[in-house]
């Protein structure tokens, strides 16, 4: 048979090749598989046929009929009527079979399927059969499809019962559908496989493999341990370290994202093992098509819904749960990594620890404060600079927490919120201060007396209020290097830590009581009865007062009991030079010796029109400090009064006593009190800071739900003063120091306990329903495990005929099968996917062949002529590269 050298006939219609496989000589390209329809034996033929009945005649007569008709429209016409289905071809250019290859080739025989060879055919050498890509391929008489065809698994090629033999008879039955040309061809050469089907456990492939198999199961172990323990990375991760908070997140997804390819390259690879034996195993059930798609659930997750009419006839079966379950864990692995090992800052549990802060100074020592206190006059002012500077401070900071102390009842007020339950000052609004213009502090009300029962006792009203404001020693401690804590801006400004600090709070008390203008002379100079009434009393009474002595108290007063005065007490009241005008208040702070601080106001609407008030500072040890750092700053409070707080001060110290005055204050709020012009009363000054204060004088024994008292607005103003006298103080209720030192020179560390949460960066999750990623982290790592033991136990791998080149290399040298009649064009469909399938070897060559017919099994209908001729015709026609 001499190859021909046209590559198209005259319709533009590529001729038959000469096969392209290796055994082709030198120069020939490689093949491109096409689509090109199979024509039907149309009623013509038939009738034509019924005279010749072996092989050779048979195709003469076709080629005669086709060259008597091919110019005829109606023929064509009939031949794209008559179009059933679709084949495979290559389009490479045609070329001289190599002697290498002809001639080498036996004629087919039964006992070796696949070893046709068409060129030792006589007969077929001088027909040209120019209509279809087939023609040169047929070799047999065409036939149609019987019934019933009884099937044996152990059939070769020539026992096919789509193959004819060549001393068969061409039948016709009644009703049964005509099957394209092909069908009665088999392989036209010998196809010996090249390779074992085998590979064994030292191969490159199975080792591999095996990396893969340990190298998935390790990692996903491990990433389920991390997910489980949460460990905290601390300072292993942080903005300024080695690591930052992006490379960690972005090494966690780079090997979450290997461990999902390799668990997947496994798993593939386990299920391809498994069906690939199952195919060879004689007892076994084969493997349907349903059952070798399911290595795409894995690899694409998609076709579980673009591909459900094969999915439906597989995910019943053991494997086909575990493949749809794999499916999913696989795909989701890299969104539960995320979640649960990358690192994210969490707040880890509470620890206690003790942590040490730098004292320099005793509690409220003036001199200190002005020390520290910046100013660019201080030392061209020596004398005065910084008491003026901490002048300047006290104002301001003074009157920014008193508007915003005013500005919270305001709140409360507007809202609606001013019921009976603000009159227990613990419910009453906090006071507020800020510290270092980014920290904001908030106060507590302590040691809380019942205004109205304290008031009928004394017969007078009586506006007794104390208040803590939290140690601002915790705030120092915290940033300081030595406490290993790590700071916002260590995490990228997004990390947070709280701290529970056991330490004593600064308080002040504020006492006022009604008085009335008798009640007052003892205290009021310009009512002494030695006292010149003509001369306006000195501000400064001091040279007007008897000297301090052993037995010199001063005057007895009728709240002499309340303010805890006289010989009893041992302590001398205050003294006045004169009475304050209407909305305007004046100071006493020349007591020798003294503790307090007292104001004097009188009110323009009260009936007992005047106010005295005093204040005193101590350091409570009922309270723990409680300090929250974020990136904008932070929170400090107070916390007081509460039996259950572990890292309350006297639960660490019960010996601390409760109340003890701490006289230094006293001069830290003289120039507070200057400072915010509440002397200004001396000269009738009519301060508006003043006017409001004698606004908020109590009118009845009880406190007022929609104002806050003279005595709660004094403790809010002076919050501050309590801040700045526990700056750089002991963390203990006592100064562990000489007496005659009041300022260090090197400050020394001082410990205190505490309890510590920090936010680090850290895996377990950060939301609790986080926790369903668990299972997907566990189902992976459970597969791997039995995929590494499945490669360990069965070494070596046979070749995965689920692979879709592997698969496609047995299909086309495999003879055709009547289960999947109907499926050349659109795929199979219903119970084709429920067909089993098997291995067979005849000799050296390797085919698939379906076992037999399951339950139901019904075969497909086949596709209108028309509508299938149609559509090939609009797909071979186009010019694009990408139709």
């Amino acid at each position: 048979m001499s190859p021909r050298s046209a590559s198209a006939d005259g319709r533009g219609k590529p001729l038959p090749r000469a096969p392209t496989d290796d055994l082709n000589g030198p120069g020939t390209s490689s093949p491109t598989i096409t689509l090109s329809p199979s024509p039907s034996v149309s009623s013509t033929q038939s009738r034509y046929y019924s005279k010749r009945r072996n092989t050779a005649s048979t195709v003469d007569s076709l080629a005669e009929w086709y060259r008597g008709e091919k110019n005829s429209a109606e023929s064509k016409e009939q031949l794209s009527r008559d179009a059933l289905g679709l084949g495979l071809d290559t389009t490479t250019t045609a070329s001289p079979i190599s002697p290498l290859y002809k001639g080498t080739l036996s004629p087919w025989k039964s006992s070796s399927p696949g070893s046709f060879d068409p060129s030792l055919l006589p007969s077929m050498a001088h027909h040209e059969l120019k209509d279809s890509r087939f023609a040169a391929n047929r070799t047999g008489p065409v036939r149609e499809y019987p019934p019933s065809v009884p099937h044996s698994r152990s059939s070769s090629f020539a026992h096919h019962p789509l193959v004819d033999s060549p001393t068969s008879e061409y039948s016709e039955h009644k009703g049964s559908s005509v099957i394209s040309s092909f069908d009665g061809e088999v392989p036209r050469a010998r196809c010996p496989s090249k390779r074992s089907i085998y590979q064994r456990g030292s191969s490159f492939l199975a080792v591999t493999n095996l990396t893969l198999a340990i190298y998935a199961t390790v990692l996903s172990g491990l990433w389920l341990f991390v997910a489980l323990t949460k460990p905290r990375y601390g300072r292993f991760i942080q903005s300024h370290g080695s690591l930052t908070p992006a490379g960690a997140s972005a090494i966690s997804a780079l090997f979450a994202k290997t461990i999902e390819l390799s668990s997947t390259t496994v798993y593939v690879t386990m299920l391809g093992q498994v069906f690939s034996r199952r195919l060879f195993v004689k007892r076994s059930k084969g493997i349907t098509i349903a059952e070798m798609t399911m290595r795409s659930w894995i690899m694409q997750p998609g076709t579980l819904l673009t591909h459900w009419s094969s999915v439906r006839y597989a995910y019943i079966s053991f494997l086909g749960i575990v493949g749809l379950t794999t499916a999913f864990m696989t795909m989701m692995y890299t969104v539960a990594s995320d979640s649960l090992v990358s690192p994210a800052l969490q707040f880890g549990s509470w620890e206690q620890q003790t942590l040490y802060g730098k004292v320099s100074t005793s509690y409220a020592n003036p001199e200190y404060v002005a020390q520290r206190c910046l100013s660019p006059t201080k030392d061209s002012d020596p004398e005065f600079g910084g008491s003026t500077c901490v002048a300047i401070e006290h104002a301001g900071q003074a009157y920014h927490d008193y508007l915003r102390f005013l500005e919270r009842w305001t709140g409360v007020i507007a809202t609606g919120n001013g019921s009976d339950g603000l009159r227990e000052v613990k419910e009453r609004p906090k006071p507020m201060a800020l510290l270092f213009d980014n920290t904001t502090v908030e106060g507590s009300w302590i040691e809380a007396h019942d205004m109205k029962s304290v008031s009928e006792s004394f017969d007078r009203i009586i506006n007794n209020i104390t208040m803590a404001m939290p140690h601002p020693g915790v705030f120092a401690a915290a940033q300081d290097p030595t406490n290993n804590i790590l700071q916002p801006e260590e995490l990228g400004d997004l990390g947070q830590y709280k701290v529970r600090a056991g330490v004593p709070s600064p308080a002040v008390n504020v006492l006022c009581a009604a008085m009335t203008k008798d009640d007052l002379k003892p205290l009021v100079v310009e009512d002494w009865p030695n006292f010149n009434k003509s001369e306006p009393a000195p501000a400064d009474v001091t040279s007007l007062i008897p000297p301090y002595g052993e037995d010199e108290w001063l005057n007895k007063t009728a709240v002499d009991t309340i303010f805890s005065w006289g010989e009893e007490f041992r302590r001398r009241p205050p003294v006045f030079s004169r009475y304050p005008s209407d909305f305007n208040t004046i100071l006493n702070i020349s007591v020798p010796y003294g503790d307090t601080f007292y104001l004097l106001a009188k009110s323009a609407t009260a009936q007992t029109p005047y106010m005295l008030c005093s204040m005193r500072s101590f350091l409570s040890p009922n309270c723990s400090t409680r300090y929250l750092a974020t990136r904008d700053g932070g929170e400090l409070k107070s916390h007081c009064e509460d039996d259950n707080d572990p890292q309350s001060y006297n639960r660490v110290h019960p010996e601390a006593p409760v109340g003890r005055i701490e006289s230094d204050w006293k001069n830290i709020a003289s120039e507070w009190g200057l400072s915010l012009a509440l002397n200004a009363g001396m000269l009738d000054g009519n301060a508006s800071n003043a006017r409001l204060l004698t606004q908020l004088i109590p009118t009845k024994n009880e406190l007022d739900p929609s104002s806050p008292s003279i005595a709660e607005a004094l403790a809010a103003m002076g919050s501050y003063t309590l801040l700045i006298s526990a700056q750089d103080a002991p963390l203990l209720h006592f100064w562990n120091y000489s007496k005659s030192i009041h300022v260090l020179k090197d400050p020394q560390y001082e410990s205190f306990s505490a309890s510590v949460r920090t936010q680090q960066y850290a895996s377990g999750g950060t939301q609790k329903w986080q926790g369903i990623f668990y299972v997907v982290l566990a189902m992976v790592f459970v597969t791997n495990l039995f995929c590494l033991s499945y490669a360990v136990i069965r070494t070596g791998l046979v070749t995965d005929f689920t692979e879709p080149e592997n698969l496609f290399s047995l299909a086309i040298n495999s003879p055709p099968s009547r289960r999947l009649a109907g499926s050349c064009g659109g795929g199979p469909s219903g119970g084709q996917f429920k067909v089993n399938w098997f291995i067979n070897l005849d000799g050296e060559h390797v085919y698939i062949e379906s076992g037999e017919e399951p339950p139901g099994w019904k075969g497909k209908a086949g596709l209108d002529h028309d509508r299938l001729s149609s559509i090939y015709t609009k797909l071979a026609r186009s010019q694009s590269s990408f139709p």
